[in-house]
């Protein structure tokens, strides 16, 4: 039977009077599942509840952000401590200084670090450095990863834009998309020969998620990210590694270090957070001071490094550090994938099941599933049967075949054997 939605539907009625689309971002809206989205009152752990009391086993995770699980004691002590305090200043405090001490220790290719609000303003900004630094115009991006939703990166981009089938947006001036060329991922040769019709020396920088992680979960192949590397230090192309979802997820020092490539610079958010909007992005120190006011490249902010956001991420940050729960949540990931192909061998149901630490990722596809090309060929009419299926089953998924999907310190085995035998069930009953 499945759960109770009236306060839900009510609450989206309401906002859908005050809010375009009912929304504040748009993949919340259901809108590739069907349906009304679900509004939650609450959660804790491994675990969210909506409004009108269900509970559901969560593989959101707030989009990501929250790997030690929802209200973890260490993050929420910390708050209440540190409201004492104030809750803005707008002026230096000592919590964005031991922030970004905390992440050039931890991630090795972090020379200098600017806080800033979003992994959108993150990219935004890593790119118009890139620019001023280099003197040179066009960034390349790929086909599928999703980098924030400013101007300039709003081609052929990944998340909502990829749910929605949007290959750009009304409001983007021609003008500034010509400057960005987006390309199939995991294709080196394509690279290769776009830098060579575009002319090195015109190429700012290349940007991707060393996971792409906004069209589903698609891992990079093997020798990619090395031969990115290879080109971008041979051309003078600055390298940034897009690690709002990776960085300090698939490995304490994120996919920089799972991978053992070092980029020029990289972008952040999500788990710095600790669930508080904050974002931030850094790299070489050369470049980093080109930034005003040690340099001539603007930006600013006046909530960046806002000391509610910067105690939520220390907290989480240090615990990873300190508590190491990287392998544990390697073998969950393990667990949930074979638990998964053999939920859809039993319903002989075709997919492609995989998972990069945490990150979980699942298209209802024969595979192989290496770019965006393929990743549009996933049944997505069977996706959102089985989103529905899972749903009335108490599991909270995204709603959306294109998006990954995030297990937490809170999860445990017995969870993920739920949620296995769950999709075994649902996968019979609607494939």
């Amino acid at each position: 039977m499945s759960p109770t939605s009236v306060t839900s539907r009510a609450l989206f009625a309401r906002a859908c009077r005050v809010i375009p689309g009912g929304v504040n971002s748009p993949v919340r809206a259901f809108k590739a599942v069907g349906g009304e989205p679900l509004f939650i009152a609450s959660a804790d752990g491994a675990h969210v509840t909506d409004a009108d009391g269900n509970r559901y086993i969560d593989y959101v995770g707030s989009w990501g952000p929250l790997i030690l699980g929802h209200r973890p004691t260490v993050v929420v002590d910390a708050l209440r401590a540190v409201l004492d305090r104030g809750t803005s200043f707008g002026a230096p405090t000592d919590l964005e200084v031991e922030m970004a001490e905390l992440l050039t220790q931890v991630v090795p290719s972090l020379e200098m670090v600017r806080m800033v609000n979003s992994g959108t303003e993150a990219c935004m900004t890593a790119l118009r450095l890139a620019r001023g630094a280099t003197g040179r115009d066009v960034i390349i991006k790929f086909n599928g990863c999703y980098h924030g939703h400013s101007d300039s990166l709003l081609v052929e981009a990944g998340s909502g834009v990829a749910t929605f089938g949007i290959s750009g947006s009304p409001g983007v001036p021609d003008d500034i998309a010509r400057n960005t060329v987006s390309i199939e991922y995991n294709d080196l040769g394509v690279l290769q020969q776009t830098v060579a019709g575009i002319g090195a020396e015109k190429v700012a920088a290349v940007i991707l998620e060393p996971v792409a992680g906004n069209m589903g979960l698609v891992l990079p192949g093997e020798g990619f990210l090395q031969g990115v590397r290879d080109l971008c230090s041979r051309t003078g192309i600055l390298l940034i590694f897009d690690e709002v979802m990776t960085g300090f997820r698939v490995a304490l020092g994120g996919a920089q270090e799972r991978f053992g490539i070092t980029p020029d610079l990289s972008t952040y958010s999500k788990v710095i957070g600790g669930g508080l909007p904050v974002g931030a992005f850094g790299g070489r120190a050369d470049l980093m001071a080109q930034l005003a006011p040690s340099g001539p490249v603007y930006q600013a902010g006046t909530l960046s490094g806002n000391p509610l956001a910067m105690t939520a991420g220390l907290a989480t940050v240090r615990h990873l550090r300190d508590t190491d729960p990287y392998a544990r949540l390697e073998a969950l990931g393990a667990r949930w994938v074979a638990g998964m192909k053999q939920a859809t061998a039993d319903a002989g149901v075709a997919a492609t099941i995989s998972h990069c630490g945490s990150m979980l990722g699942m298209y209802f596809h024969p595979g192989p599933v290496t770019n965006y090309s393929q990743v549009q060929g996933a049944d997505t009419a069977l996706f959102q049967r089985y989103f529905r299926g899972m749903l009335d089953a108490g599991i909270y998924l995204a709603p959306s075949a294109f998006e990954a999907g995030f297990i937490s310190a809170a999860h445990t085995a017995q969870l993920i054997d739920q949620t296995t035998a769950a999709a075994a069930k649902v996968l019979k009953d609607v494939a």
